[in-house]
């Protein structure tokens, strides 16, 4: 053939070779088609019509001819050319060629035995005291071993309980830098890894909520995943996104369209840096610490809300059913941003002490075989997979892959996340038999999103049931009415009969769990009868973020609506299907798993491209039955013989022929980020005419999505400008004003008369800049008092000036007594300079705080000290509460919100924003003594707490109920209430 691969002689061989076994291939995968040209310059999936998994194939079969192990990233490579020089470079290389036959998996080398760990920290609260309980125990444990498969001996990389917390201490303190608030979500995008780990532990450090999301997984639908993103981040209030390097120009149009995001950072680039003023937040069992995110449409995302205590119900009783304890081993491809990667393996481990290896989903995907061999060389006791995963197994895995492979300490293989298939694991239980796996240890288990990750288990050891059930009676009569025998242990190839479907018992439900199957009506419904599944438990979700309209729909009283079909038999939970996806035709419910399934395995169908849903039709009365199944077939023979194939397998399993069979292009058919299939979306675009179209190219998908983003993006710019001129202007009055009344006071004799300018220049800024101003109680008349407030600006001075009276002295650092224009002001205004850090010193300066009183000025006070960039309360200092006690003099708490929007310390650039002061009933000192002064310390900061809405940063969390805040805040009084 003249336009076939002609290489020069040096290499002829090998590039024959290569030419003939992707000929082989590409026959196989076109059965009948036409010679396919194969060229240098072909590419694999357009040219030769090649799928992923047809890539993994010919890969396989590459080094299976050539005798050699071919790295990763070869299966990057477009072209045949890219694919033979990668061969070329492999046959060269020293020590990777071998004598016969295809080369072994590279999986990691054994590791050392662990040392002994303790029990589990039963009286942890939240995630972040399990993991302070493990570095206190034995900070040396492996928590996470990394294993990289780019290195030809990839050795793990391990990360201990120590050093994970002190990694993730140091971002924390890099997202509090950065301004992040305790309860702000942040949103991590990560790929497995280092970063990964300490970015969602420093999150939850931080006092902020981790909201893991996915990276792009490929270029034909990054327009969809954008969108999906976006409206995750919106939906959030995502203010941070951590993610790689390689992803900034996704972050930046993020944030075109996310007006909450306000910065885009690496893992690397919070974890350098000074740590923040004050302790990091206090984090309770209340706190949220992820919004897992579902699988829902784009428009309407559905972030799940959990706290740490439903983190911890649902590790504690999955362990309990698990038997879970230290000395067991997690080995995990699952990605980080599921509930089953993320969850049930890490933070399971986290929590009881067991390590987890865990590899990129890539390097899976790319050789399923290293999985197994991962479990083997690391003696793992549990591992798991959604259904797709065991199936992948058995298709690409080969016995000279597993040379040497011992599967038998493998004691729970655990399969969810979606549909179980009966067939799929009584295969992988036989195949894999002789490596050592016994048939008890699969395990399907059932779970949501929504209970955390699991809501039933099977007993350990005990293996799966298998029931078969009338197939007729169940789509005719809801009534799940055995075909032969009652649920049984788990048969390899048992025969089914025609009418025959066989369902997998997912277990019974968790300690501390309940569930139940209920009609529309939410009737509790007997034994063997299909309804909707419900569950409630200690880890039940108290809703969706900000979407009230899914919460409500999805509780009823304390049971929670899975949105899944099912049956209880003997205490066991079977799954039929999910209500969405029954298509209801002429009164016969019709489940379409099963169908998609056993035509995914047809050949020519792309394995795991089929949907099968429905649509009404008004002309008929009933709903029309549609399967979409993906093909690279061209040719019109083909297509036609497959339709009628596909036809002929699906009319019996679904009880009726499908109305139209469609015939699309890979990757038509729309998948979850776990890889459950979308029915609802495809059959949108279905109805739109819209699926099937070909793929727009990646510049083009960025584009246009940089386009929708344009007017949020244009509103953006907008208000930047805006916030510019207001800058300028602002600064420009300050002068204007600040100047003449600077010199006024600094000249005029009397202090009261300074005062009077001091006030009216404060009247006028205010005035002139625009800022709303409430002020809520008021400060008592007559006698001195010390008001103590929260400090966030520089413009809490002025704020307080307009409700002091005068002449009241404000208590400064001393380290403004040596600025020349600053410190000269000050004095004039009567402040009073106070030393905080040696004893001696701060001992004098209570004393003068105490002479200002006697003297019968009001004193003004911060006693937080210095200025914080980042939100919250610090602990107060206590010598303006000594000084209140020596004296007798009353303590007035006041809350400030907004200061810290209008002027951020460390910022030039203030913003307009309203100004709100709250002013509680003054607190009479109960004596004169040291303890007086501890309980007037503590009663006026729980009142600041509440008065100014800040986040707690240490200190007393809740006001005693003898304090009187005004109203609008937490705690009642009778307030009087003005706007200035």
């Amino acid at each position: 053939m003249a336009e076939e691969m002609h290489p020069a002689p040096a290499t002829q061989v090998c590039d024959e070779e290569l030419a003939g076994i992707v000929r082989g291939l590409v026959a196989e995968v076109h059965p009948g088609g036409a010679s396919v040209p194969v060229r240098p310059d072909s590419r694999l999936d357009t040219d030769l019509g090649l799928d992923s998994l047809a890539v993994v194939e010919l890969r396989s079969r590459m080094e299976e001819a050539f005798g050699v192990v071919l790295p990763d990233r070869i299966l990057g490579g477009d072209t045949l050319g890219d694919w033979l020089a990668v061969l070329r470079a492999a046959r060269g290389s020293s020590g990777r060629l071998v004598s016969t036959g295809r080369a072994a998996v590279p999986g990691p080398p054994p590791v050392p035995a662990l040392p002994t760990a303790s029990s589990e920290p039963t009286e942890a609260g939240t995630l972040l005291e399990a993991l302070a309980w493990h570095v206190q125990a034995h900070p040396a444990r492996p928590c996470v071993r990394l294993l990289d498969f780019a290195a030809q001996e990839p050795p793990p990389q391990e990360i201990s309980y120590s050093r994970l917390s002190a990694d993730a201490l140091a971002l924390a303190h890099g997202l509090r830098r950065g301004g992040l608030a305790p309860g702000e979500a942040v949103a991590i995008m990560l790929p497995t890894g280092r970063d990964f780990f300490v970015s969602f532990l420093g999150t939850l450090l931080a006092g902020g909520a981790a909201v893991p999301i996915y990276p792009p997984a490929r270029r034909a639908g990054l327009e969809e995943h954008l969108h999906r993103q976006a409206g995750i981040l919106h939906n959030a209030l995502a203010a941070v996104l951590i993610t790689v390097p390689e992803a900034r120009v996704l972050g930046r149009l993020l944030r075109s369209q996310v007006p909450s995001l306000r910065q885009v950072a690496t893992a690397g680039e919070l974890l350098p840096g000074p740590l923040v003023g004050g302790a990091l937040p206090e984090v309770t069992a209340d706190d949220i610490a992820l919004l897992q995110y579902t699988s829902g449409s784009t428009g309407d995302p559905k972030g799940v809300v959990l706290a740490h205590r439903h983190l911890l119900a649902n590790i504690r009783a999955m362990g309990t059913a698990a038997d879970a304890g230290p000395d067991d081993l997690f080995v995990s491809w699952l990605p980080l941003y599921h509930d089953m990667g993320l969850i049930g393996a890490w933070l399971a481990g986290l929590y009881y002490g067991f390590p987890l290896a865990v590899m990129s989903p890539l390097d899976f995907l790319a050789r399923p075989a290293r999985w197994l061999r991962v479990i083997s060389d690391q003696h793992a006791t549990l591992s798991g997979a959604p259904n797709f995963g065991y199936e992948l197994c058995l298709r690409q895995i080969s016995d000279r892959d597993l040379a040497g492979v011992d599967l038998s300490t493998w004691r729970l293989a655990f399969d969810g996340s979606e549909t179980v298939s009966a067939a799929t694991i009584s295969r992988f239980a036989e195949r894999f038999a002789p490596y050592g796996l016994r048939p008890e240890a699969m395990t399907p288990a059932y779970g949501l999103a929504e209970a955390g990750v699991a809501v039933t288990f099977p007993p350990p050891g005990r293996g799966p049931l298998l029931d078969a059930i009338d197939r007729t009676a169940l789509d005719q009569t809801g009534r799940a009415a055995p075909a032969a025998a009652a649920a049984q242990p788990l048969a390899a190839d048992a025969p089914l009969a025609a009418h025959t479907l066989q369902t997998v018992s997912c277990g019974r439900p968790l300690p501390g769990y309940q569930v139940r199957v209920v009609d529309p009506a939410g009737q509790e419904l007997g034994e063997r009868r299909e309804g909707r599944i419900e569950f409630t438990g200690p880890s039940a979700t108290p809703g969706y973020f900000r979407n009230e309209a899914a919460t409500r729909s999805l509780r009823r009283g304390p049971w929670l609506d899975t949105g899944d079909l099912g049956y209880l038999a003997g205490g066991e939970l079977y799954l039929t299907g999910r209500v969405k996806d029954i298509i209801v035709r002429r009164g016969r419910n019709l489940h379409p798993d099963e169908a998609e399934e056993a035509v995914g395995q047809l050949p020519g169908v792309e394995h795991g491209g089929v949907a099968i849903f429905g649509y009404p039709d008004p002309g008929t009365g009933t709903e029309r039955v549609v399967l979409v199944a993906e093909t690279r077939l061209r040719d019109t023979g083909e297509l036609a013989a497959l339709r009628g194939r596909i036809s002929a397998l699906a009319a019996p399993l679904l009880g009726v022929p499908p109305d139209d069979v469609m015939l699309a292009a890979p990757d038509s058919v729309l998948k979850t980020a776990s890889g459950k299939t979308r029915r609802a979306a495809t059959r949108d675009r279905y109805l739109a005419g819209t699926l099937g179209e070909p793929g727009r190219s990646a510049r083009w998908q960025l584009a246009r999505f940089a386009l929708s983003g344009l007017r949020p993006g244009v509103r953006a710019a907008t208000r930047t400008v805006g916030s510019l001129l207001y800058a300028g202007y602002a600064w420009a009055v300050t002068v204007a004003v600040g100047g003449p009344a600077w010199l006024l006071i600094v000249t005029l004799p009397r202090l009261r008369a300074r005062w009077a300018v001091l006030r009216a220049a404060a009247r006028l800024l205010r005035r002139l800049l625009s800022i709303p101003l409430t002020v809520t109680g008021q400060a008592p008349k007559g006698s001195p008092f010390v008001m103590v407030a929260n400090h966030g600006s520089f413009i809490d001075g002025l704020v307080l000036v307009l409700r002091l009276p005068a002449p009241a002295c404000f208590a400064v650092a001393e380290e403004f007594a040596n600025r020349r224009i600053v410190g000269l002001f000050l004095r004039r205004i009567g402040a009073q300079f106070v030393h905080r850090a040696q004893p001696q010193q701060a001992a004098a300066s209570t004393a003068q705080l105490a002479a200002v009183l006697a003297s019968g000025r009001s004193l003004a006070v911060w006693p937080e000290g210095a200025l914080d960039p980042a939100p919250g309360l610090r602990p107060f200092h206590l010598g303006a509460f000594e000084a209140a006690a020596v004296t007798g003099t009353p303590v007035v708490p006041a809350g400030i919100r907004g200061s810290r929007e209008l002027l951020r310390p460390g910022r030039r650039f203030p913003h307009r924003t309203a100004l709100h002061v709250a002013i509680a009933d003054p607190i009479p000192p109960a004596g004169t003594g040291w303890h007086a002064a501890l309980a007037l310390r503590d009663q006026a900061r729980a009142a600041v707490l509440v008065l100014s809405g800040e986040p707690d940063s240490g200190g007393q969390r809740q006001p005693p109920a003898a304090v009187s805040i005004p109203a609008g805040s937490a705690l009642p009084c009778q307030p009087q209430t003005r706007t200035s």
